[in-house]
């Protein structure tokens, strides 16, 4: 395990901006897994052109791409950025042609991630009736994708052992799913905390897979601050100040149940390490990069507020389920760039950029887009005794994250709807130093 020294360090060197030349060389492809803070289209790709989902409709993609891609976001995402700043271009989804089994000559890399996704099995979810209302993609289906592409992509297993000791795999965000479909039909805190180690053990024996298959180098994110979610805030509306962080307005009780997960990852990625001393493993701290702009929004740029969804049709925080953004009378707000919250559920092309660079300080504007104008529950106490005092704990450290979608994908066969429905298949060396800290100077 690496000492807090080298934690702070680590922490040091991600906060610094470096030129992205020196990344270029490093990593020659991105494969990225998780869900719809990663996705670049894939689910999209199978949606009908008449019942295209909320995500496929404008004003999502309108800031950079000026057409909805299905990112669910106003624009770029986490994965596009750090593949712009490894000097690559935007990661084609797997499922981004009609015939899947095009080779990707560009050889960038392939994004599995699709909207919904979970970690666990759809069969887990059906046997205790909760409703996945997007996809039954789990994380073990994309890991099977990804194997069923990897003789395409190179004839032999030394090849393939290469070409990832040349790549960054980006493992989410995922487990985010596992947990929203539960809270947000009432399911108790006490049965979804009791998901957290089943979820944490499948993103690890996922790792495991990925490092024997050959990968080298994997950055893993946390969860995100859930009680900040314009959806969370709305659903879980409480009377009590108490529920409530005077600071930046989030719901504590959620928080704490992202603080216990992201805790459970870090020490689940500890023993990782262990086992594979010679792999590169980090840790994405996505929920404290967020945290500071939610507690001081306006230092971020973030004028329009932390909290309030850009996109929505009115409410306390502008999210209503029944009415999702792309569907009327839903509308967007005319500066996306001044909100942290897209539409409720997912961030601002803005916020993650701050995500991915972790910079301190004012955000410089690049210039302007059109844009449209437009019960209360209480965790445990062993929950709330695990996650008390977060910045206490001596964690893993903080690294924060620093195109076209139309990059044909290789594939041993052509993908089809059923493959997306399907749920079939599951301390630092020197050498892990060096490669960590010429990554984190990279960004």
């Amino acid at each position: 395990m690496a000492s807090p020294s080298l934690h702070f360090f680590l922490h040091i060197l991600s906060t610094l901006t470096i030129s992205t030349q020196y990344a270029i060389g490093c990593y020659t492809s991105v494969f990225s897994f998780g869900d719809s803070l990663a996705d670049t289209g894939n689910l999209l790709h199978f949606s009908q052109s008449g019942q295209l989902p909320h995500f496929g409709l404008p004003p999502y993609g309108e800031t950079y791409f000026h057409h909805p891609t299905g990112r669910c976001s106003n624009g770029r995402l986490i994965t596009d950025f750090i593949a712009h700043y490894l000097g690559l271009p935007f990661i084609p989804p797997y499922f981004g042609f009609k015939n899947g089994s095009v080779a990707a000559d560009s050889g960038v890399g392939v994004n599995f991630a699709v909207v919904g996704a979970t970690a666990l099995d759809y069969a887990f979810f059906q046997q205790r009736g909760i409703h996945n209302p997007y996809t039954k993609t789990s994380l073990r289906t994309q890991l099977s994708w990804f194997k069923n592409m990897l003789p395409s992509l190179s004839l032999t297993s030394s090849n393939c052992k290469k070409l990832l000791q040349s790549s960054l795999v980006l493992m989410g965000e995922i487990g985010g799913n596992d947990y929203n479909h539960a809270f947000l039909t009432g399911r108790s805190i006490e049965e979804i905390q009791s998901f957290v180690p089943l979820v944490v053990n499948v993103i690890a024996s996922t790792i495991n897979e990925l490092i024997k298959l050959g990968a080298t180098t994997l950055m893993v994110p946390g969860n995100l601050p859930i009680g900040c979610s314009a959806a969370y805030l709305t659903y879980f509306k409480s009377s009590n100040k108490e529920d409530y962080d005077p600071r930046s307005g989030c719901l504590i009780w959620l928080n704490k149940f992202a603080e216990y997960h992201n805790d459970q990852l870090q020490t689940k990625l500890n023993r990782i390490r262990k086992l594979h001393p010679r792999a590169t493993i980090i840790y994405a701290d996505y929920y404290n990069a967020a945290m500071r702009f939610y507690h001081s929004p306006r230092k971020f740029g973030f004028t329009g507020g932390a909290l309030t969804a850009c996109c929505g049709a009115g409410g306390p925080y502008n999210y209503n389920s029944s009415m999702e953004c792309g569907y009327p009378p839903a509308s967007a707000c005319d500066d996306p760039s001044l909100y942290v919250s897209w539409d409720g559920l997912h961030l601002t092309e803005a916020a993650y950029r701050w995500i991915t660079k972790g910079h301190k300080g004012k955000r410089k504007e690049t210039g302007k887009n059109p844009t449209r104008k437009t019960r209360k529950y209480k965790g445990d106490e062993s929950l709330q005794r695990l996650s008390t005092h977060h910045k206490k704990k001596n964690h893993s450290s903080y690294v924060p994250l620093s195109a076209n979608s139309g990059v044909p994908v290789r594939g041993s066969s052509s993908p089809t709807k059923a493959d997306l429905d399907s749920d079939d298949l599951g301390n630092f060396s020197e050498h892990h130093f060096n490669r960590a800290t010429f990554f984190l100077n990279s960004l």
